[in-house]
């Protein structure tokens, strides 16, 4: 189904969406902040962001966010997690009152522990059932390069859900629908912190058991932290879940593994953000789903380590060290 869709955000994963529905038919207007980045989509790429990426016809970008939204039916969302309060306060007027409002953002707010369709609810004042969550093992520019890949887009009404579904749906672009817009969110946004611990893992010279190990225990937090929250059990062992959780742990195109890599390898915070020109969300994400830990009474260790050492607390070897030297317990504890 074709669509008039605007897209906020010119980063990796936006212009990958963008293609993706313009691809399926869509008439794409995007906004972006960055004047250069804007000529760059409407002479045909994105240098920037997906550099050797012809973008499909159908696509035009403008830095006037009024100019993108009129008369959009499916609005996307892709902007850093944490600037999407500020943003939306802006955008909230300009919104099309019949628009799906799609969120591609993985992370939870720092300071309200809310997770992005909260945000886009509260500071949008957008009805939850036009809210639809977009995720999965959805590597930016593996898409953009048209290799075979599945999401899932999730909202509480399921016609809005089939219909930003079939606006993004192509060949090599496999969405599948889900009501549980609490587990996509949270596995989105855990999966990123679990993924800097590998990263660091790897950085420190760790191999597969290691890594698995990682990766397993953490999806053990995250189903424990969805339990809490009210998400479906379920979730957590499809795309959103496991899906999106191997391929940003193991994948060297995932910004927050290769992070977490350079943590490992014994730099600093602040040198891997200024080495780096993209947003690792689980570096801002892990502090705020500590606390929403925490105020549930969620036991998670990976997470708490991650914030250790993302706050200068302690250093990867020491947070290994403390992960490895915790009580013994039953596995399904």
């Amino acid at each position: 189904m074709s669509a008039r869709a605007a897209v906020l955000g010119t980063g990796s994963w936006g212009t990958a969406f963008a293609a993706t529905m313009a691809d399926s038919g869509s008439t794409v207007h995007m906004w972006g902040r960055r004047q250069e980045v804007v000529d760059q989509v409407n002479a045909g790429s994105n240098a920037s962001y997906l550099p050797g990426i012809e973008l499909p016809q159908g696509i035009r970008a403008t830095v006037d966010p009024e100019e993108a939204l009129d008369g959009a039916e499916v609005v996307v969302l892709a902007v850093p997690s944490q600037t999407l309060r500020g943003n939306l306060e802006g955008w909230a007027p300009l919104l099309p009152p019949d628009a799906a409002v799609v969120s591609l953002m993985k992370g939870i707010e720092l300071g309200t522990t809310k997770r992005m369709s909260e945000v886009i609810a509260e500071v949008g004042r957008v009805d939850a059932h036009r809210i639809v969550v977009v995720s999965g093992p959805n590597l930016a520019r593996e898409i953009a390069e048209h290799q075979p890949a599945a999401s899932v887009v999730a909202c509480l009404d399921e016609a809005t859900a089939e219909r930003v579904a079939t606006s993004c749906v192509t060949p090599w672009f496999r969405p599948y629908t889900n009501a549980d817009v609490i587990g996509i969110e949270l596995g989105g946004a855990v999966k990123n912190v679990v993924a800097l611990a590998v990263g660091m893992a790897a950085g420190m010279g760790m191999g597969d058991n290691s890594k698995a190990s990682l990766i397993t225990r953490g999806l053990a937090e995250t189903a424990r932290l969805g339990s809490a929250l009210g998400a479906d059990p379920a979730t957590f062992m499809g795309l959103a879940g496991v899906g999106d959780l191997i391929a940003t742990c193991m994948s060297h195109l995932s910004r927050n593994r290769t992070f977490g890599e350079m943590l490992g390898q014994g730099m600093s915070v602040a040198e891997v953000a200024a080495h780096t020109s993209q947003t690792a969300e689980g570096v801002k994400s892990c502090e705020s789903i500590h606390q929403l830990g925490i105020d549930h009474g969620v036991d998670m260790p990976i997470v708490g380590a991650v914030v250790g050492v993302v706050r200068g607390e302690v250093t990867p070897r020491q947070m290994v060290k403390e992960l490895m030297t915790r009580s013994l317990k039953s596995e399904g504890d």
